[in-house]
């Protein structure tokens, strides 16, 4: 695990930025705190931050080249299969100076270019520059679990792991304002826009080329065209789950650095921590806790969990102090307006998680593989329709009167009816949008500026259409988790795990997007997915023997931090008299000043519901914005 980083020429004007690849090199420091090289010649020039993961001898450092001096390579990921590819090329007459996946991944390309991509079990984002033709190549994993940024004008190509690389080169900055629509409604900014025009981000599946002054950009995965139905009973389906979870976690456990595992507390992560127990001995394992917030703490499950299955558990139980003093160093790393709440508890996860071990296993995604989701019971209910689905649209205008919040269990199902009757009463396209998201189109127009015009309605159109296409007039429940698998996976929970946890230098492993584990889910009948009653159903039943009884049947919560609390105390004066004070919205003309003190008369109300959220996404974008824009 690494960072990347690069620039490609177009002319000299573009030649002059090269100047800037140290900068840029070293503004991703946090993702390789082992090591930092570079290459550079009149054309191309290319920046690493290593994470000694496998092989951690100088031989292994990157930039890396072949031993003809043609081909160079800067990679962050890992690639699990290497050593079978290894030997293959071994047998082909190939011969390695390391023991490094890096070195098999270069020797692959150089015989197979584009074609080795689908030879890969991993994930990855990775450049290789062909000295002799002058051609970059570069390219991301199938679901986006590595980042990819490219910044394109008519001087020079920049890409880089993380925005604040790309800024590194002295490119000018000027807002995206149809992004600024969608993360007003998403609380994230959905590929392949970034905020800032000009930058983009490369597409799960998806490969990047430059050559003879064309930059084009392929696609080489689509999860449609690999998927194929699966045919037998449900005991078989659950016994070919188990042997591929089981592969894919063993091919995750290789690492030349101390190893373990999140442990929530969840089936997810339970599931992986019970195969990983299975092959290493005294399997270290971590979960967070919050004291001061009992309806989110999971930590009971956890240890249960882990006494099962008789690992070394460690708790990092936090109080409500705890989170606010990492919220402005968490903000701080930040590149992009990213407003998840939880990012911060993973934030802090990941950090103390570091000072143990430098990989853990994590049990992220299969809530958009299997049907986890509350959106994923309700879309049903909204497919099959019935009395539930009658009662809850009847009685709308109820629903929008009660108090909503995710605090408690009552508040929280009244925010859920409320949603679900909203949704309902929608097209499939917009149904699922409105589910993904947290505010409104309307409530995002409200928001910005009277002035505001920079939102075309085609842009806006386009990029929508872009995320909900495969949904058609009567889609099915696989539809939607395709949807997921290309708006909420990437753009949400992957890039909440990627920046949280290689802010500290931590690489977190994913068993469940195996592309044999994604491809298989995506396969099965929705029946063995989900029912009434029973959500991730295969993965629940393959592993029931395995787990903890107390963990099965019981509501899915997520986390939340405090944020209202934090809204109307300690940060208060950050509200009402920085970031989001009636000056400054007025001097920065992005935000409507009324429609901005309307929330905050509401944050501040008896009846706040859930308003903090539209707040929080405020303040990223805030300070995201004075610290880019203004410094």
């Amino acid at each position: 695990m690494c960072g990347i980083t690069g620039i490609y020429a177009f002319n000299l004007v573009g030649a002059v930025n090269m100047i800037n690849l140290a900068k840029a090199t070293a503004a991703i420091s946090a993702r390789g705190p082992d090591n930092q090289g570079h290459f550079h010649d009149q054309t191309v020039g290319l920046g690493h931050r290593r994470l000694s993961i496998i092989d951690t001898s100088e031989q292994a450092n990157q930039p890396m080249q072949d031993a003809t001096g043609r081909y160079i390579i800067v990679y962050n990921g890992e690639i699990y299969n290497f050593r079978q590819l290894r030997q293959e090329l071994e047998a082909a007459g190939c011969r390695f100076t390391s023991a490094a996946d890096t070195e098999v991944l270069l020797q692959l390309f150089i015989r197979e270019g584009q074609d080795c991509l689908v030879k890969l079990n991993g994930f990855f984002a990775f450049a290789v520059y062909d000295r002799e033709e002058k051609q970059l190549f570069i390219a991301r994993d199938r679901f986006g679990i590595k980042p990819l940024h490219y910044y394109l004008d008519q001087d020079k190509l920049i890409f880089a792991s993380e925005l604040k690389s790309v800024y590194a080169y002295g490119i000018d900055k000027a807002l995206d304002y149809t992004t600024l629509y969608s993360y007003l409604q998403l609380n994230y900014v959905p590929a392949p826009r970034s905020m800032l025009q000009g930058i983009k981000k490369l597409l799960p599946g998806h490969y990047l080329t430059v050559a003879n002054g064309r930059v084009e950009t392929h696609q080489y995965y689509q999860i449609a065209t690999k998927t194929s139905p699966f045919s037998g009973s449900f005991t078989q389906a659950t016994a070919r789950f188990r042997d591929l979870m089981e592969e894919s976690v063993v091919d995750r456990l290789v690492a030349d650095v101390p190893l373990g595992t999140f442990l929530s507390g969840g089936v997810d992560s339970t599931v992986v921590t019970a195969i990983a127990a299975r092959h290493v001995e005294g399997l270290k394992t971590f979960s967070v806790g919050f004291r001061d917030e009992p309806f989110f703490d999971e930590t009971n499950y956890a240890h249960k969990a882990a006494e099962l299955l008789q690992t070394d558990h460690t708790v990092f139980k936090l109080t409500n102090n705890d989170l606010y003093r990492h919220v402005f160093a968490m903000l701080d790393y930040l590149d992009e307006p990213f407003a998840d709440s939880s990012a911060l508890a993973v934030y802090i996860l990941s950090r103390e998680t570091r000072k143990h071990v430098t990989v853990a296993l994590s049990g992220d995604g299969a809530d958009e593989l299997f049907a986890g989701y509350n959106k994923h019971a309700a879309l049903l209910t909204m497919q099959h329709g019935g009395l539930t689905a009658t009662v809850a649209k009847t009685l709308w205008p109820l629903w929008k009167l009660l108090p909503k919040s995710r605090h408690n269990a009552l508040t929280n199902k009244f925010r859920q009816l409320h949603r679900f009757a909203g949704a309902a009463r929608m097209g499939p396209a917009d149904r699922y949008w409105a589910l993904a998201a947290l505010g409104t189109a309307q409530h995002a127009q409200t928001l910005l500026a009277p002035s505001f015009d920079k939102v075309t309605e085609s842009a806006w159109a386009a990029l929508k259409e872009g995320h909900t296409q495969q949904l058609g007039a009567n889609p099915g429940l696989t539809s939607y988790l395709l949807a997921d698998l290309g708006l909420v996976l990437p753009n949400d929970m992957l890039t909440k795990v990627d920046l949280m946890s290689m802010a500290h230098g931590l690489e977190i492993r994913v068993p469940f997007l195996d592309h044999r584990v994604v491809e298989f889910a995506f396969g099965l009948p929705d029946e063995m997915k989900i029912t009434g009653k029973i959500r991730k159903r295969v993965v629940q039943e393959a592993f029931r023997s395995w787990l903890p009884k107390e963990i099965y049947n019981r509501p899915k919560k997520g986390f939340e931090v405090p944020l209202l609390t934090w809204f109307r105390t300690e940060m208060r004066p950050l509200i009402t008299n920085d970031l989001l004070a009636d000056e400054f919205i007025h001097g920065q003309g992005i935000f409507s000043v009324p429609a901005v003190a309307r929330l905050k008369k509401q944050l501040f109300s008896r009846n706040p519901g859930d308003v903090h959220a539209h707040i929080w996404a405020l303040l990223v974008f805030q300070w995201w914005w004075k610290k880019y824009f203004l410094a």
